[in-house]
């Protein structure tokens, strides 16, 4: 069923409501989970010794002896954090915001995709964190150069400042979501979580005249309320099956070239960035030679949404053998 006007009008009022003052909230929260983890490090060291001193008290009864082994078989502190620790569950991991009803808004569910089964060669080439203008143009002058479509993962508050850099260039592209400010929304609430999506995704309307659909967490990290967020807004979330790693080749750029065209798969979504630190500019400067090793494999360039819909169109991958 479809959402009237008045719906849609409250539920964002609702959520602009929950976006003010949560980047405020974001920073106090770091700081009492930073602290918070800090005590239960200590906690769980002195519960560790208590534990072990009790256990060799005990090394002659069985019931200690297989305690302790169930408990310290794989790793020892960590076990007992699990065992004993489960009040440290943070608050990012609940995936459903509401004691009653709830659904996520689009068909009751939340797609992360890293990959895509298609029987054609295609490819999603993808990048975050801008806009910003010291390689944002760049790309898009090899895009434009090589016409090739990609996904811009966006940041909303570089682009309320930077738009005019994209404006005119994004007709082939697709937007999407990359949060407000760039803020880890693993350790986010749900109003929090709300917040950094809902007001990029404003923004991206606002600045570029679409409606995102797809969403990347920052650093790729995210917890229950991400989800829960991203559901309430209508957001599918989206990772990747292949990174540039610039830091490992940054002294051999030709072997970057050669591990992106060389395990690039069909269905395949590449990660890259149009800003950040310099050893970036490993990827980017070689962006042609990667395009057109890809081209030459028979790829074809597609974006996000794009790549997904030809996933949806091909016939669902044979059940693997049993052995």
């Amino acid at each position: 069923m479809s959402d009237t006007g008045d719906e849609r009008g409250r539920r964002d009022e609702v959520d602009r409501e929950a976006e003010q003052g949560a980047e405020q909230r974001v920073q106090q929260q770091d700081g009492q989970q930073d602290e918070a983890r800090g005590r239960a490090g200590e906690g769980a060291r002195r519960g560790r010794r208590r534990f072990l001193k009790g256990a060799g008290i005990a090394a002659g009864g069985a019931a200690a002896g297989a305690v302790g082994g169930a408990l310290l078989a794989d790793g020892g502190q960590q076990s007992i954090l699990a065992s004993v620790g489960s009040d440290l569950t943070p608050d990012s991991a609940m995936a459903v915001p509401v004691a009653g009803p709830w659904r996520p808004r689009h068909n009751g569910h939340v797609d992360i995709v890293y990959s895509v089964d298609t029987a054609q060669k295609l490819v999603a080439l993808t990048f975050d964190d801008g806009p910003m203008p010291n390689w944002t143009p760049m790309v898009h002058d090899v895009l434009d150069a090589e016409q090739v479509k990609a996904t811009f993962f966006l940041v909303g508050e570089r682009l309320v400042r930077n738009g005019g850099l994209i404006k005119d260039r994004m007709a082939r592209h697709e937007a999407a979501n990359h949060t407000w400010a760039h803020q880890n929304l693993s350790r986010m609430t749900h109003p929090e979580a709300l917040a950094a999506i809902g007001r990029a995704h404003r923004a991206i309307g606002s600045v570029l005249g679409r409606e995102a659909r797809l969403l990347r967490p920052p650093f790729g990290h995210f917890g229950g309320t991400a989800v829960s967020a991203a559901g309430q807004l209508g957001y599918d979330m989206t990772l990747w099956s292949i990174k540039m790693l610039e830091k490992t080749y940054e002294a051999h750029p030709p072997k970057l070239v050669d591990y992106i065209v060389g395990n690039t798969q069909q269905g395949g979504i590449v990660l890259a960035h149009d800003t950040g630190n310099p050893d970036r500019l490993v990827a980017l400067r070689n962006l042609v030679p990667m395009i057109r090793g890809l081209r030459a494999k028979g790829f074809e360039f597609v974006t996000v949404s794009e790549l997904r819909e030809a996933g949806a169109r091909s016939p669902a991958p044979a059940p693997a053998e049993k052995p």
